[in-house]
């Protein structure tokens, strides 16, 4: 069976991104808010996810969450899995986008983004590599380059991670110790 041209170009996309950035509701989580008797809001994250985005980080590719909610959970969270460039609470994303490029020195074109709304939209069209989730609003999957067989929240972000990982060569050594 040979890939698809399609499949070789999200490959060949894949391969180039030097920072894999991820929205936070409705990617690294399944979109759902739960509210507690207090009002706080909690989130469900992904383990599997959660390896997926230690194993990338460990292959070379930095990683980046930018949200347009504010929440202390999504900075837990991304402290426990060692991504550094956290921006949240800005609505438009290109003004944290227009940072993180500042900061890490990489183009748009080095980038991936994972989003899955309407909102991600302005992301999606300047990266490398755009990608949504099944459940992604249809102006987004139309726009992206790879729509994930996993749903947000349920193993979409590992799925990148590791397409990441073989289209760059660096996923079986990032495996490697787990076969030891």
């Amino acid at each position: 069976m040979t890939a698809s041209s399609n499949q070789l170009e999200h490959i060949k996309r894949a391969a180039a991104v030097k920072v894999m950035i991820f929205d936070v509701d409705g990617v690294l989580t399944d979109g759902s808010l739960t509210y507690g008797p207090d009002g706080e809001a909690t989130k469900t994250f992904n383990v599997l996810d959660g390896l997926g985005i230690q194993l990338l980080q460990k292959s070379g590719v930095a990683t980046a969450i930018i949200s347009a909610r504010q929440s202390p959970i999504v900075v837990r969270r991304a402290a426990d899995l060692g991504i550094m460039h956290v921006h949240q609470g800005i609505h438009d994303k290109r003004v944290a986008f227009a940072r993180l490029l500042d900061a890490t020195g990489f183009t748009a074109a080095q980038c991936g983004y994972i989003g899955d709304d309407v909102i991600d939209l302005p992301l999606l069209l300047q990266v490398g590599f755009a990608v949504t989730v099944p459940t992604g609003h249809p102006e987004v999957q139309y726009r992206a380059h790879y729509v994930t067989k996993a749903g947000g929240g349920r193993g979409a972000v590992r799925e990148v991670c590791d397409m990441l990982m073989r289209a760059q060569g660096t996923y079986d050594a990032a495996l490697a110790p787990y076969f030891a």
